[in-house]
């Protein structure tokens, strides 16, 4: 079970080039401008400038899902959450929304519509959270 992460992003919603940069910062791990605009420019069939690359930078910075250092007369970008803890925030905020419905006839007719794969990951996801209040219950 991947936990959630201390450090959540002020933002969770990205568009596709955020998302195609933040994901070529999680393949290669620290990078560089030069780093994101040359990858993207290894496709033959895309133009992208590279002053378009260090916005895009700067906003995810802004947005809380990067880090920059400065190193010498570069700057360097890092991810402040992987991958798997992004899917997660986004697991989490998904099954929020879906909650938030507040009508029980509705999250019980999503629930009896699903397959039974999913009715078992349901079954394991409940005896978790059951293991989980009782470990805290006997704290």
């Amino acid at each position: 079970m991947v936990p959630l992460p201390d450090r959540r992003p002020k933002q969770l919603a990205l568009g596709s080039l955020e998302r195609e940069i933040i994901e070529i910062v999680w393949e290669l791990g620290t990078v560089t401008a030069k780093d994101i605009h040359d990858r993207i420019l290894s496709d033959p069939d895309r133009e992208l400038a590279y002053a378009s690359v260090s916005t895009i930078l700067n906003r995810l910075t802004q947005k809380g899902w990067l880090t920059c250092d400065k190193q010498e007369r570069s700057y360097l970008w890092q991810a402040r959450i992987s991958a798997i803890e992004a899917q997660a925030l986004t697991a989490y905020e998904h099954l929020n929304q879906f909650l938030a419905v507040g009508n029980p006839d509705v999250v019980a007719a999503f629930a009896d519509d699903l397959d039974r794969a999913s009715m078992a990951q349901l079954e394991a996801i409940a005896q978790k959270l059951q293991a989980i209040r009782q470990a805290k219950e006997e704290q």
